[in-house]
């Protein structure tokens, strides 16, 4: 019953990760115009259905739905139809599921690379930031679509430079709501930003220094090792000295 259930288990893990290569590879031609979009986009919308079904089966059968919904944070951005790029989103659980299998440790590539993804990711709090912080433009986008009659894709370019502080002006709030989504976006979104770089930023420091202590503390445990090394032969060029001294001494 066990070993039926690992193979299920298996057995649907392969099957997400083949979906997700498929979904991510027809954004890709979508992307670069190399095929019929129509069908296409059917595609790419029937498989964000079964990921959207996928994904509600899972919060419903979850143990710690808190635990779940932080966890599953790109999951649920992956099936956000804002724009077929969120379908990229879907990789970061391939990411889990290499995690879960231990392939990187199976294949023994496990390295220093792997440890500090690691730490970046989760020690960090950078998915966290990440999350929330792409869930405000995202949001802050589909209200603006709603009150300001545009397009997803143009609401989320203009989220993207509102929260970004770059600020084009291309795309502007006419409306009394989307003047005040724009300014709690403002608010928000750049606030979450500027930690996220800050995250960023701070973490890439803390390597360089650790890499340095690493670097002088070597550097230390060879001098120490040369210095022990050099006490060792002085000690043995003074027992010689002693005994060629009696020699000489002998000899007279």
């Amino acid at each position: 019953m066990l070993k039926r259930k690992k193979h299920r288990l298996m057995a649907y893990h392969v099957g997400v990760t083949l979906l997700t290569l498929l979904s991510v590879g027809l954004v890709v031609v979508l992307l670069m115009g190399w095929g019929p979009s129509s069908l296409e986009l059917r595609w790419i919308n029937g498989l964000l259905v079964v990921f959207a079904v996928d994904y509600a089966v899972r919060f419903v059968m979850a143990k710690n739905r808190k635990i779940f919904l932080i966890k599953s944070a790109f999951d649920l951005l992956g099936i956000i139809p804002l724009h077929p790029v969120f379908v990229f989103f879907r990789l970061g659980r391939l990411v889990r599921l290499i995690r879960y299998h231990h392939l990187f440790w199976r294949l023994r590539i496990t390295s220093k690379w792997t440890r500090a993804y690691h730490q970046f990711i989760y020690k960090t709090g950078f998915i966290y930031l990440f999350s929330i912080s792409v869930s405000i433009i995202v949001l802050s986008a589909f209200l603006f679509s709603l009150t300001e009659k545009q397009s997803l894709a143009n609401s989320l370019w203009w989220a993207m430079t509102t929260a970004t502080t770059v600020g084009y002006g291309d795309e502007t709030p006419h409306t009394a709501f989307g003047k005040i989504i724009a300014s709690v976006l403002m608010v928000g979104g750049i606030g979450f930003i500027g930690l996220l770089t800050s995250t960023i930023s701070g973490f890439v420091a803390d390597r360089g220094h650790q890499v340095v202590a690493k670097q002088e503390d070597q550097e230390q445990a060879d001098l120490n090792q040369l210095l022990a090394k050099i006490e060792v032969l002085t000690e043995k060029v003074d027992h010689l000295q002693h005994q060629l001294d009696a020699t000489k001494h002998q000899a007279k």
